[in-house]
């Protein structure tokens, strides 16, 4: 749910104003409404470094270096900064050099080591040394004969051959010279290993960095984080009464009004506090039940709900938990799923367990479904005979697919019914009614086409919710504008069959994972055959290699294709707006 928000005015004397900042910081309650005030110099340089560090913390974080103390050592965040800055200005140079000479010692590799300073005695001497290169089809062996030339290597279909030309000798060889390189290929080498050698010695010190200095530069940012919400609010104030006087706006959620009110009481602070008005953007808290808190980075992937909405995370995250395990559909890669998860959330840092109990809840989903549908490892319980009367109670494949639309229809049944509990907090009853005409139209359209056991019942249910869309789908038009528009939006129940034929997916997905697990389980066991010991080995180890591989795939569709159930069936079906902007108090960071 969506925490309500008080806005409050809060007046404050010009010479208490900074103390008050600092105090009103340290309390971290209060979003503060900015003002569209250009920040100073000072504070946009700051945002600059700020931008800076957080980019050198994520490329040491990418490193994936165990930290270590960093005993004795104590530098600065910017020496820390500009040493980086410095190294990875130095690595791309280092690294250009690095290609161009590697392109130098490929085209010298050909003619292999030579000294250019022999060529250049002969040189003095009178002799030129030319080098050429042609395909051994167009190579003349009658060049040997009219020059003086030795074949130095050939390679595929190209032959490289040296030409050691006299002073007044006139060369027509119709092949390619090429340019004399002024360093010998052992030159290169050897200046290659340099600068391989220096481009290790900056990893080293980035992986050092990354070891030992990663918190000086997060304390670094925070505390420029400080600073610039300092700066902030202090132009976010309004100045009145000769600039003695200063007003400052913010939001507090109604569960930290306490700690606010306390505050301003005890500082002898006027203020004046007003719910939300229809023109105020007010930032969005969300508050919700430990299980369904999981899936908030969910819902946050799309966006968050406007401040007037209903949160959707309590709604759509039993349907994502379900769906996941639909998709996924096999007892053994559920087991697998749950059990790794359970060992990383006992073994890893707290900070992930969200993380790994809600792989749990999938683990546990998938356990149940693949159960349901009689899959263990690609392996269909139906064959199992020892089972006996437990396989009664295994799904087949139509009842899967009817299953997969019954979950559909009963999800935008459920989003429609929210959208009308929107629709009436929001604007007013009236408007909800459109929404609940569309449940009474889709409902009777099942029974009518399908269960067929209303009758008469069914039909005036359809007559109803007809009703209820062409006379309210727009209750501010007057009759004509409202029959129009009533009219143009019962067009859409051919979207919302539509969307219900979307979770068809759900059987397919689950129904390919299970496919894929039986023909690896069937490849296997044929690989066995081949060798009475080395089948058996073979076997397991693609058994193994498949099933992890199928899992994988199989945990991608299973995320992906609820995500999209989610934001685009469930969303739309339920009215969801979104765009809020997230709850931040001015506080200090740590």
């Amino acid at each position: 749910m969506v925490i309500p928000m008080l806005k409050y005015s809060i007046l404050v004397y010009h010479r208490d104003y900074e103390q008050f900042l600092i105090d009103l910081q340290g309390l971290g309650v209060v979003d503060i409404i900015g003002r569209d005030v250009q920040p100073d110099e000072e504070t946009v340089q700051k945002m600059h470094l700020i931008r800076q560090i957080r980019q050198r913390i994520t490329f040491l974080k990418r490193r994936k270096v165990e930290p270590v103390a960093a005993a004795g050592e104590n530098p600065e965040a910017l020496d820390i900064l500009n040493t980086i800055n410095q190294l990875e200005s130095e690595k791309d140079q280092v690294q250009t050099q690095l290609n161009s000479l590697q392109k130098e010692i490929n085209n010298l590799l050909p003619w292999d080591d030579f000294s250019p300073g022999s060529v250049a005695r002969l040189k003095d001497a009178g002799i030129t040394v030319r080098l050429y290169s042609c395909s051994v089809k167009k190579f003349r062996p009658e060049w040997s004969v009219a020059y003086t030339v030795e074949v130095i290597n050939t390679l595929q279909s190209t032959i490289y051959f040296v030409v050691f030309q006299e002073s007044d000798q006139v060369i027509t060889i119709d092949a390619e010279e090429i340019k004399m390189p002024s360093r010998s290929l052992s030159e290169m080498n050897a200046l290659k290993d340099n600068l391989v050698g220096r481009l290790q010695d900056i990893n080293r010190i980035f992986d050092g960095f990354a070891a030992k200095h990663i918190g000086v530069l997060e304390a670094a940012l925070a505390s420029l984080e400080s600073q610039t919400d300092f700066s902030h609010a202090v132009l976010s104030a309004r100045k009145e009464a000769d600039d003695k006087l200063m007003i400052l706006q913010g939001w507090v959620p109604v569960t930290r009004k306490k700690d606010l009110l306390q505050f301003l009481d005890s500082t002898f602070t006027f203020y004046l506090s007003s719910k939300p008005g229809p023109e105020d953007k007010v930032p969005v808290l969300l508050r919700n039940s430990s299980f369904a808190k999981l899936f908030e980075p969910i819902g946050k992937l799309f966006s968050l709900p406007a401040y007037n909405e209903i949160d959707l995370t309590p709604f759509f995250a039993p349907f994502f938990m379900m769906f996941f395990g639909f998709c996924m559909a096999d007892a053994g890669y559920g087991l697998v799923i749950f059990l790794g998860s359970t060992v990383l959330k006992l073994t890893q840092d707290r900070k992930n367990h969200a993380l790994f109990s809600i792989v749990q809840l999938f683990g546990l989903s998938t356990m149940f479904f693949g159960l349901l549908f009689g899959t263990f490892f690609g392996v269909s319980l139906l064959e199992i005979e020892s089972l006996g009367e437990v396989r009664k109670y295994i799904l087949n494949n139509k009842q899967i697919f009817t299953l997969s639309i019954m979950v559909g229809l009963f999800q935008i049944l459920f989003g429609t019914g929210i959208r009308a509990v929107n629709m009436m907090k929001q604007s007013g009853f009236v408007y909800g009614l459109t929404s609940i005409g569309w449940i009474l139209l889709i409902l009777g359209l099942m029974d009518l086409l399908f269960l067929k056991a209303g009758g008469i019942i069914s039909q005036i249910v359809i007559y109803s919710g007809i009703f209820l869309i062409v006379f309210f789908s727009n209750p501010k038009a007057g009759i004509f504008g409202r029959i129009g528009r009533g009219l143009w939006d019962l067009y859409g129940v051919t979207g919302i069959f539509g969307d219900a034929l979307s979770y068809v997916r759900l059987f397919a997905l689950g129904a390919s994972s299970s496919i894929l697990g039986f023909v690896i389980n069937d490849i296997a066991f044929k690989i066995k055959d081949v060798h009475p010991v080395f089948g058996w080995i073979i076997c397991i180890i693609f058994l193994v290699l498949g099933h992890t591989l199928n899992m994988a795939i199989s945990a991608l569709g299973s995320f992906v294709h609820p995500m999209r159930l989610t934001f685009v069936e469930f969303y739309r079906n339920a009215g969801f707006a979104g765009g809020g902007k997230s709850y931040k108090p001015f506080s200090t960071k740590h």
